[in-house]
């Protein structure tokens, strides 16, 4: 039990909370990158349902040291670079870029997790990779990754005139 939730509740919030960052974090890049809008909401709960989503991966039974938990302590350090760039230095001269790189790796961290866990827990998907290792899961991944970079290449260039 955890907070008076079962591990299976507690299991489905933690889902809940990682796909709104995905989503809340996808609507403000995209804003951002194709649209050259700084969507504050979505921006401010981008960076909390992330900061949550790694804190309470924390929260589960701990087995060693996983890519699970890795993943939740490079997320939670770049987190807290962003908002240090956000609210500590508001964005000035090259801090933009700071908070916004940390972000994307923060966002493409949530997507790689979405990716396996569908793997994992969705049975089509399943299906095609039984193990995680097989090539559907790495041209997902690869598919993933380009998607998120050419959106980081237009975040990060569109970034430079676009006033916060």
């Amino acid at each position: 039990m955890m907070f008076g939730l079962s591990l299976a509740a507690f299991t489905d919030l933690h889902t809940v909370i990682s796909l709104v960052a995905i989503a809340a974090g996808l609507i403000f890049f995209g804003a951002l990158a194709f649209g050259g809008r700084w969507l504050w909401a979505a921006n401010m709960l981008f960076l909390a349902f992330t900061i949550l989503t790694s804190a309470t991966g924390f929260l589960f039974p701990l087995v060693g040291v996983t890519p699970a938990v890795i993943f939740g302590v490079i997320s939670l350090i770049l987190l807290a670079l962003s908002l240090y760039a956000l609210f500590a230095v508001r964005l000035a001269g090259r801090w933009r870029i700071v908070y916004l790189a940390t972000a994307l790796i923060a966002q493409w961290l949530n997507m790689v997790v979405l990716v396996v866990q569908s793997f994992q827990k969705v049975p089509a998907l399943h299906a095609l990779a039984p193990t995680g290792a097989e090539p559907a899961v790495l041209v997902a991944q690869g598919i993933m990754l380009v998607l998120v970079a050419f959106a980081a290449w237009r975040t990060l260039w569109r970034a430079r005139g676009v006033a916060a």
